[in-house]
């Protein structure tokens, strides 16, 4: 009975001195015990999402609308040819043939090297002007085969007048001898050279002193060293 006694009493103090242990050198065992897989402790606050890095940000970020381009208003009108404030929206399609008219027209303001800022059609062909004609009040003195080698800008009825680079205000037409309708800068009239090939071409400026690509305000450009002088004979001649 004394044996049994004294390892029963043996195995107590066993339990006591590990129980002891634990309480003096390791926390109580919930308190050590490490945190679900499945989340965060209670205890301790998720850390803050800083989302995708920032160059992502911006490449999904999308670019700012256009501006969107003004739509032109009726800037002045002469009877049944109403002159806008600028370019048109919409395409443009020139005639082929030079001798042809249109009922919208174009014109644009170009710069060159030689003889400054001159205007063309909405093809890019020059326009010119010639010395004899008025412009106060407008009046288109080349006609017949003149007018051949020098055919007119015609517009017509009801006309549409695109200015790009030129004042509005002065734009309009005069009636021509022949009944059509011709296209002025400043009163005074614009006319196609034949011979010229293809845009930007200026072969007419300075032929006979008299004929000279027109600028945006209706005046003459710079003459070149070299423009044609016809001779005598030469179908340019007459109007001239």
């Amino acid at each position: 009975m004394k044996r049994i006694s004294l390892a029963s009493a043996a195995v107590a103090v066993s339990v006591l001195a590990l129980t002891g242990c634990a309480r003096a050198d390791v926390p109580p065992a919930v308190e050590v015990v490490a945190a679900p897989a499945a989340g965060p402790s209670a205890d301790v606050p998720p850390e803050p999402d800083d989302g995708p890095p920032t160059q992502e940000i911006a490449a999904e970020t999308p670019d700012p609308p256009a501006t969107p381009v003004p739509e032109p208003t009726v800037a002045k009108k002469q009877k049944w040819v109403k002159i806008y404030s600028g370019q048109s929206r919409k395409d443009v399609t020139p005639p082929r043939s030079i001798r042809k008219g249109s009922r919208t027209v174009e014109l644009n303001a170009k710069e060159n090297a030689q003889i400054g800022t001159y205007v063309t059609d909405g093809a890019g062909r020059t326009l010119y002007r010639f010395d004899k004609d008025g412009n106060k009040p407008p009046k288109a003195t080349c006609n017949g085969d003149c007018a051949k080698v020098w055919p007119p800008l015609l517009i017509k009825s009801p006309g549409k007048i695109f200015p790009k680079g030129l004042d509005p205000k002065i734009l309009g037409y005069v009636e021509r001898a022949d009944g059509h309708c011709q296209v002025t800068i400043n009163g005074q009239p614009v006319y196609f050279f034949a011979r010229d090939e293809k845009p930007g071409d200026i072969l007419g400026q300075g032929v006979n002193g008299t004929w000279f690509a027109v600028s945006p305000s209706g005046g003459r450009t710079k003459p070149l060293p070299d423009a044609i002088q016809p001779a005598p004979a030469d179908p340019v001649s007459p109007g001239n």
